[in-house]
């Protein structure tokens, strides 16, 4: 029997069976409320007021339901036969005594098992017999049937059989329990080929044993492809009539083939138990972390997921440690930027900031930055949200809103720590900033970022959040504008002649002089017909000297600012990015649609 095909869904916790109890008199209204009082007393004490450690971080309905059995007031056994009945369903009064076989066992995990109290009793290759105390517990039944992937037997058991069988077959010195797992926290569970996982983690032992059964299958080739296009993140996006799915590959969502719709959910579900989130939670947003083994080095994922009108969402980002290792050449930078950066970062002391859009690769140039800098020396911290790529050597510490950990909080914390170098991962209010504005006047190097579109802007930010002129002046002593655009693709380049508009627009770059001949990729294999593959860094750089610490000083605009920057040699992210068009690294369209433009500038193609 098909009982997740068969049943509809409910809202999952056992109220139902407290419900249930009260409309077939085997409680009365008067006990139940006796013990929600007890309940909201923090389970109050004496008859009604006994809870256990078991029931901690389950539904308030569940404990309530812990507590009328206890308290005698519910007899679990006849519960469960008169919910038996109701749904014509097995029922099983005692449970076995002796231990469940190790290979029945194992189809459901301690973590699991304890959770969504469930028994495994029996197992074949296409069914699975285990004892639940209610059968309209959706979320139960859709994780156990996501898990297993094959048909459903339910049994009917009173509750303290349940429980009394899990601990038989669950000592709790076998469970593996990460107490710092929930949404947002920093957790890697590897999914993993048969025989690849760690023995001594139970859970990920479990998940790859079945490696072919068809969800796994389904969500583990979903990820393999998408690693295999060089995807940066992968959208799993349900519509009203379709599930989609789509790869950003170079910056670009490009769609993909996607599974039925109907697969959607166990999908969704599968991906939330590899990432340690509620799947019951379907109303609020989580976020969580896997690690995906394919074969090849382990790969960390990012995980998001938030409701929609038609249903959840996910978004999982790869994260990749290799890029945190790239040097400065490798990101984009030439020969001045780069040296005129690396005396920045060579310094003592001081606030460097890199600014840029979301997506423009501050974080990886921050990352390529303190590696550099990485020494025993050096004691460098980073406050960060979150911890994208793990550094050795570095104290790395995620912000944890929920738990009051934020920017300014462990900043303030991190300088009692005597850093040499801190890295903020990003700069939103004005406490953060006058700490960190702070910190690089009185002996520390600070990397931070802001979201502005150029180098300058960076200061008016600043002074937007409320910092003095003469501490920006004092503290800050360059910023790092970037973006990121296509590399034309190394293996059908060639090079092309150019459009009448892109030459006039080449010209006025150029100053006049006669445009060079452009590149551009023809389409093959390696870049599945785009003609781009990979991404190179734009970077504008304003260095503080003298001069512009003195306009600084005394508060200068933005423009101001600007024009004595580019009386100094100051060269925009867009003079970069026609740069790198000469050399044949990227195309004119890429440069125009990811700079902004002055107002003498033509960008119309």
């Amino acid at each position: 029997m098909n009982l997740v095909a068969a049943l509809h869904p409910t809202n999952g916790d056992d109220e139902f069976l407290v419900q249930f109890a009260l409309k077939r008199a085997l409680v009365t209204a008067e006990q139940v409320a006796h013990a929600r009082a007890a309940l909201g007393n923090s389970y109050g004490t004496g008859t009604y007021g006994e809870a256990s450690t078991w029931e901690t971080g389950r539904s308030r309905e569940a404990a309530l339901l812990r507590v009328l059995i206890r308290a005698g007031a519910l007899d679990p056994a006849v519960l469960a036969r008169r919910v038996a009945d109701e749904f014509g369903l097995a029922f099983m009064a005692a449970l076995p005594q002796q231990p469940v076989r190790s290979d029945v066992l194992a189809r459901i995990s301690p973590e699991m098992a304890r959770r969504h109290r469930v028994v495994p009793l029996e197992a074949g290759r296409s069914f699975l017999r285990f004892a639940i105390d209610n059968p309209l517990d959706w979320e139960r039944l859709e994780a156990i049937r996501t898990l297993v992937g094959v048909e459903l037997d339910p049994v009917i058991s009173p509750t303290d059989e349940i429980e009394r069988a899990i601990e038989l077959n669950y000592p709790i010195v076998d469970e593996v329990v990460n107490e710092d797992s929930g949404p947002g926290a920093d957790v890697s569970k590897d999914l993993t080929n048969p025989g690849q996982s760690d023995p001594g983690t139970g859970f990920e032992q479990e998940l790859s044993r079945r490696a072919d059964e068809p969800i796994i299958h389904l969500v583990r080739k979903l990820i393999t492809d998408a690693l295999q296009r060089r995807a940066s993140d992968i959208h799993l996006e349900p519509t009203a009539t379709a599930f989609r799915v789509r790869n950003r590959v170079d910056g670009i969502l490009r769609e993909v083939a996607a599974p039925s719709r109907e697969l959607h959910p166990a999908i969704v579900s599968r991906v939330k138990i590899l990432s340690r989130l509620s799947i019951a939670e379907k109303r609020r947003p989580q976020d969580g972390r896997l690690r995906f083994d394919g074969g090849r080095a382990p790969v960390d994922l990012r995980v998001s997921v938030i409701p929609t009108a038609h249903g959840e969402s996910v978004v999982m980002r790869v994260l990749d440690d290799t890029s945190a290792r790239l040097g400065l050449a490798e990101l984009g930078f030439d020969e001045q930027d780069r040296a005129a950066w690396q005396r920045l970062t060579s310094r003592s002391e001081g606030m460097l900031l890199v600014t840029g859009p979301t997506g423009s690769g501050k974080t990886t140039t921050l990352y390529s930055v303190l590696n550099g800098l990485n020494t025993p020396s050096r004691k460098i911290v980073t406050v960060e949200d979150p911890v994208e790529s793990q550094i050795a050597g570095i104290n790395q510490v995620a912000v944890r809103p929920e738990t009051g950990m934020t920017f300014a909080r462990a900043l303030r914390a991190l300088l009692r720590q005597a850093p040499n170098v801190l890295m903020v991962g990003e700069i939103r209010d004005r406490e953060t900033a006058e700490l960190a504005a702070n910190a690089g006047m009185t002996g520390h190097l600070v990397f931070s970022t802001l979201h502005t579109n150029d180098a300058c802007g960076a200061v008016t930010r600043l002074h937007d959040l409320g910092i003095k002129p003469f501490m920006v002046a004092a503290a800050l002593k360059g910023v790092l504008a970037q973006r990121l655009v296509r590399r034309i693709c190394r293996h059908c380049r060639r090079q092309a002649a150019l459009a009448p508009a892109e030459r006039r627009v080449m010209a006025r770059m150029e100053t006049g002089s006669e445009p060079p001949c452009a590149f551009r990729g023809a389409g093959c294999e390696h870049c599945e017909g785009s003609g781009y593959a990979g991404r190179i860094g734009l970077f504008e750089l304003l260095v503080i000297d003298s001069d512009v610490r003195q306009a600084l000083h005394s508060g200068s605009a933005a423009a101001s600012l600007r024009a004595r920057w580019r009386c100094q040699g100051g060269r925009t992210l867009r003079e970069d990015g026609m740069q790198k068009v000469r050399l044949g690294l990227t195309t004119l369209e890429e440069v125009l649609s990811s700079t902004p433009s002055s107002d003498n500038e033509e960008t119309n193609l």
